[in-house]
């Protein structure tokens, strides 16, 4: 049974390796189609990743960008960053969405991705930066979990 039908705000989880088709399209995991059927945002993401936004989160983090203060010029140029690289879409009826060529060359993705669960949002992964970025980050994850849920836990 799947959560997100019975539970539309689940957090997105879990790892998936599909690949780009040769225009440049990504086939959605089945796991997400529900929640971004409606539309999303495609956008450049930290680690040379693509972020996937739903529409609400989308507009959720477009609004907390628009209400804060841009005194420095690092808030300002984030913004921009942020925002010229977005992308709206709908996925087709396969679950498929177009990604950009200049998405894809920013995140380095040929043919070969992982797309993971990241919360709130969907991350589009080169599948060998992936693999690199989980391989640099494990050790420091297994001595985290302290520093992150302590006391909430």
């Amino acid at each position: 049974m799947d959560a997100v039908a019975n539970y539309p705000n689940v957090p997105f989880l879990g790892e998936y390796q599909p690949r780009l088709d040769e225009k440049g399209r990504l086939i959605l995991p089945a796991k997400f189609r529900a929640q971004l059927a409606a539309g999303l945002v495609l956008a450049r993401g930290q680690e040379r990743c693509l972020y996937v936004f739903p529409v609400p989160e989308f507009q959720r983090r477009y609004e907390a960008m628009r209400t804060a203060p841009l005194p420095g010029k690092q808030a300002r140029d984030y913004m921009r960053l942020f925002l010229s690289s977005a992308h709206d879409d709908v996925p087709d009826r396969q679950g498929r969405i177009a990604i950009p060529v200049g998405l894809r060359s920013y995140a380095g993705l040929d043919r070969d991705v992982a797309v993971i669960g990241a919360g709130p949002h969907v991350e589009v992964w080169d599948l060998a930066a992936w693999n690199t970025y989980v391989a640099d980050n494990i050790d420091a994850y297994a001595e985290s979990s302290e520093e992150v849920f302590s006391p909430r836990l």
